[in-house]
């Protein structure tokens, strides 16, 4: 087909893009709607040809160029209909031929002041602090999944409603990084290990199971809970264990986690972390509670000899003294 002068050396632009390797396509569709806008009005002849030449690059270009296109053409008054409709422009009627502006919202009216929570609601805000139980089960399901379920369970924190802990001061958090980079390089898992149970406030039996554990999630926990920057977290990963360092596939799959990872599911993991020592130290310790002593106190005073009755002989167990 011969191009009118609208559109000047069109086909030089069609001849260019039938050359193998050269896709000219996304080009050739802004061309065309810019020397189009850049006239007021248009004959007949001139829109359907516009339409003719546009209507196939449009479902063939990228997304993007899609998206310039059709910014241009949503505020040009003269776009034919049929290229609206194929952009996703609608005219309010049929018969409109511009795109009507979206009618301006009314002002909102003033919001009620919000009600106190009722007793109920006080409840179950109350219970949503994790107790040493719920947080002992958290670490552990953590600690025995595979590495696709530690991914959703990270995920999944991030939505639960339980509280998270307290971020890590940031003087604090500097100097750990710091200090925990230092370990790392010089493959020192044991002082690593220290550091982060001081930091984290962390008990060396958690410390120590994330630092060695061999997928690397806790780890990642660990070090977003100190805001460490991904660049360094990588270092530490290739260096702190040289068996998990020397696989490509693992430092990339964890490298990936910490940077979806976000800092509450990091601080609600600390919280479960934290919480579980609690339960183990109870669980130690349940035999000496208060509770018990008083138990066994009690079980002990039913075994009493029952005192003798006012009036009652004494009974003698030794051998009587003969009246002279």
């Amino acid at each position: 087909m011969t191009a009118a002068p609208l559109f000047p050396g069109f086909d030089g632009l069609m001849t260019l893009s039938r050359r193998e390797g050269v896709d000219i396509r996304p080009t050739l569709l802004r061309v065309l709607t810019d020397l189009y806008v850049q006239a007021h009005k248009h004959t007949p002849d001139e829109e359907r040809q516009f339409v003719e030449l546009t209507s196939r690059l449009i479902e063939q270009v990228d997304d993007a160029t899609r998206a310039a296109v059709r910014a241009r053409l949503a505020i040009y008054p003269g776009t034919p209909l049929k290229t609206m409709i194929q952009l996703g422009l609608k005219p309010a009627h049929p018969g409109d031929r511009v795109p009507l502006a979206e009618e301006i919202p009314a002002a909102p009216l003033p919001e009620r002041p919000a009600a106190p929570p009722t007793e109920a609601q006080l409840r179950m805000q109350a219970s949503l602090s994790m107790r040493p139980n719920d947080a002992a089960e958290i670490s552990d399901m953590f600690f025995a999944a595979s590495a696709s379920e530690r991914a959703l369970i990270l995920h999944n924190l991030d939505d639960t409603p339980l509280k998270a802990s307290a971020r890590i001061p940031a003087h604090r958090a500097n100097r750990a990084i710091h200090i925990l980079q230092m370990a790392a390089f010089a493959q020192d898992a044991e002082n690593f290990a220290l550091e982060l149970g001081e930091a984290l406030i962390l008990p060396s039996r958690i410390a120590i199971q994330v630092t060695n554990d061999p997928g690397g999630e806790p780890l990642a926990c660990a070090m977003k809970a100190l805001e460490m920057p991904s660049p360094e977290f990588q270092r530490v990963l290739l260096f702190l264990n040289p068996e998990f360092g020397s696989s490509v596939n693992d430092v990339y799959r964890i490298s990936r986690l910490y940077d979806r990872l976000t800092e509450r599911s990091a601080l609600v993991m600390l919280t479960a972390w934290r919480g579980s020592t609690m339960a183990v130290t109870r669980a130690k310790y349940r035999p000496a509670l208060h509770d018990d002593e008083r138990y066994r106190a009690r079980a002990a005073s039913g075994e009493r000899r029952p005192a003798p009755q006012p009036g009652t002989a004494p009974v003698h167990t030794g051998t009587e003294r003969k009246s002279g």
